[in-house]
């Protein structure tokens, strides 16, 4: 009886990975927060992205060049929200095809998957109070002992070690819970990208951007980049994705993002 019914529980460990690994060959699915806006959001703006399984839609400039790829690729564009912590494992368990959030390609999660040519590049920069006294900071040294957060699992939350007498926050998961996080005074700044402190600050008067240009974050290239992440034996397909992104100027993605900010502040 015990050999039987480990028999049945393999069998049916079995069907579940081969469902979660099954996927449309017409299709290109894509996993992606829909809570980091400029890049992703979620809306129930029907014209945007459906979001699968949900009465929800998502937009941003991520969705934008997920379009773009789906579309030269002859894929059906599928998207799936999924947890920022969730998108590795969801990738490299086969739930969906890429990934296309916002995510840098570190050396680190460079051993996990494999990742394209950047679509985006960008800088990372500080959210505070209009009110902080960190408001008119040149330098990351004027951050000296403040109270700083970032998102769980980011770039942005490794930068903050780089603050003199830094008081590390608990990261958080999102970036509602980090605006409140400074807004409320429970900490003094929080670190974004570029595009996403603007819609940040575009939607809070009380918040404004402080960008530190030479003197902020020292980061390598990766670090202000972001990739398309695929699975390590997805080469054909990076090949390809690659070869879209390559017929994109810099002058359409830089109007991508400006259209997205503007739709997401509206």
């Amino acid at each position: 009886m015990r050999k039987f019914l480990m028999l049945g529980i393999l069998a049916f460990v079995g069907l579940v990975l081969a469902a979660c690994q099954e996927t449309d060959e017409g299709s290109l699915v894509v996993g992606l927060e829909c809570d980091y806006a400029p890049f992703n959001w979620t809306t129930n703006d029907a014209t945007a992205e459906a979001i699968s399984g949900t009465p929800f839609y998502c937009d941003g400039y991520d969705v934008e060049i997920a379009r773009i790829i789906a579309e030269e690729l002859g894929l059906e564009l599928v998207i799936r929200q999924v947890s920022w912590e969730g998108l590795i494992p969801a990738l490299t368990s086969g739930q969906i095809d890429v990934i296309i959030a916002g995510m840098s390609p570190t050396p680190e999660r460079a051993q996990t998957v494999n990742f394209t040519n950047p679509y985006f590049v960008s800088e990372q920069v500080l959210v505070v109070r209009n009110d902080s006294v960190y408001a008119s900071a040149s330098s990351l040294d004027d951050f000296d002992g403040a109270r700083v957060v970032a998102q769980l699992g980011t770039l942005q939350d490794d930068l903050i070690t780089q603050i003199s007498n830094v008081v590390h926050r608990t990261p958080l998961e999102n970036y509602a819970s980090l605006v409140n996080e400074v807004v409320s005074g429970a900490s003094d700044a929080l670190v974004a990208e570029y595009p996403v402190a603007q819609s940040i600050v575009a939607s809070n008067a009380n918040l404004t951007m402080v960008v530190l240009g030479e003197n902020g974050f020292t980061v390598e290239e990766s670090d202000v980049s972001v990739s398309v992440a695929l699975r390590l034996s997805d080469t054909d397909l990076r090949d390809q994705i690659n070869a879209v992104l390559a017929g994109i100027s810099d002058e359409r993605r830089n109007a991508l993002m400006q259209e997205a900010q503007e739709r997401q502040g509206s």
